[in-house]
């Protein structure tokens, strides 16, 4: 952050705060199409701030070792600075402990660790895995795959037609063969917020074990897995303002401890002989190999921007931006915003009528509008909903009033190709 900058209570309403946030992400201020860039496609992936760049950088500069094995000056320093980005984590979403917080190349790879590591272990022939009509890709394909490995079978919630899951919907799909739940916290294609607090004590009642889909929540609403009660919790460093190819798994240490590895290899062992070997202890055990320790302690940088302009801080700004662009957006004929109106994440997913994702996507990037057009690996849920796909526009905390501007201007220009 810039030197002398003080939060205080009034932070959100802080315009001079916030044109400082914004100049420390350098990746905004260029021109696209001789425009103005307006990144709005958070939800894919949010930019990096120079404090985090400047982190890589000196770790890549001064830093660098490999970790947990050497007894060198550069080994221990950055041992020492991994193991910081470990106890940000755990404090940043509220774990128990910090063992509790594996290390990940992204959410897809910490759902997979608990597909293999839990599921393939407890899930059996008959048994059944629980989804909703809402989750991303990441949080299906797995499950399938391990429901035709073992015979098991997935079942879906449905949702309303406004994109959300009701308790008793939730609680109906439940059964006495239920196994694990897989469910998203907030929607990257609706904004959709789950009362997941709710719905994971559903689960409990029935004695279900719960991995929730962090992805879109850590970095937008503030997370307390202690709260939620969640049994794991799955997010990504770069949805974060942190490097890409880190994510974490967070588990209750009892699951970690009675889950088999999902890799094998060096530093996730005791001891190994050719005849068997013994499992290092938990976080570890599902550490295999170098980790990505630039992109770890990237995170750790990350985390610590994040807390330093404050969780809620993010929440109020974001909401704001997205309150000032729906009231816009709902004045423009021919255009409709999928998903809930209220108790939302900062997501637009948008249906223009008569008008392709694709086409409205490639018009805006004209205008220097970056937003995304896709299913958004959320096929089945598209499918619900009775689109092909929606142009997503996606709003964080380093967004500002010009950046809405241009959008609605861009949607103009839609309009005018399209009538």
């Amino acid at each position: 952050m810039h030197e002398g900058l003080k939060i205080d209570s009034e932070v959100h309403a802080n315009a001079p705060f916030w044109k400082a946030v914004r100049e420390q992400f350098p990746v905004l201020h260029q021109e696209v199409n001789g425009r103005p860039l307006a990144y709005l496609d958070n939800a894919a992936s949010s930019q990096m701030p120079q404090p985090v760049i400047d982190r890589l950088v000196q770790y890549q500069s001064h830093e660098h070792a490999n970790i947990h094995r050497g007894v060198h000056h550069l080994s221990q320093l950055a041992t020492d600075h991994f193991e910081e980005a470990r106890r940000a984590v755990a404090r940043f979403i509220g774990a128990a402990e910090d063992r509790e917080c594996i290390f990940t190349c992204g959410a897809t790879d910490a759902i997979n660790l608990v597909m293999h590591g839990y599921g393939r272990k407890f899930v059996e022939e008959g048994d059944e895995i629980l989804v909703t009509e809402l989750e991303h890709h990441s949080n299906i394909v797995p499950w399938q795959m391990l429901c035709e490995e073992k015979g098991a079978e997935l079942r879906v919630v449905p949702i309303t037609d406004d994109g959300r899951i009701e308790a008793d919907a939730f609680a109906d799909a439940l059964t006495d063969r239920t196994k694990l739940v897989g469910l998203i916290h907030v929607s990257n294609a609706l904004g959709t917020i789950n009362d997941v607090r709710g719905l994971v004590a559903l689960a409990h009642e029935r004695g279900v074990p719960v991995l929730v889909d962090g992805s879109q929540a850590v970095p937008h609403v503030g997370v307390d897995v202690g709260a939620i009660d969640a049994d794991f919790y799955a997010f990504s460093s770069h949805k974060m303002c942190g490097p890409t190819g880190v994510g974490v798994l967070y588990g209750k240490a009892e699951h970690l401890e009675a889950m088999q590895p999902y890799r094998g290899g060096g530093s996730m062992i005791l001891n190994v002989t050719f005849e068997e070997t013994t499992y290092d202890v938990i976080p570890h055990k599902f550490e295999a190999g170098t980790p990505p320790i630039l992109g770890v302690i990237g995170l750790g940088a990350a985390i610590a921007f994040l807390e330093e302009i404050g969780m809620e801080n993010i929440a109020i700004r974001e909401h704001e931006l997205l309150a000032e662009a729906t009231e816009r957006i709902e004045a423009i004929d021919g255009v409709r915003i999928l998903g809930p109106k209220q108790d939302k994440a900062a997501v637009l997913s948008l249906d223009f009528e008569g008008v392709h994702p694709h086409d409205v996507g490639t018009i805006l990037d004209q205008h220097g509008v970056a937003i995304r057009a896709g299913h958004h690996c959320t096929q089945p849920l598209m499918e619900r909903l009775g689109v092909p796909a929606t142009a997503r526009a996606s709003l964080a905390f380093y967004n500002d009033e010009n950046d809405v501007d241009a959008l609605i201007e861009a949607i103009g220009g839609v309009r005018e190709i399209f009538g």
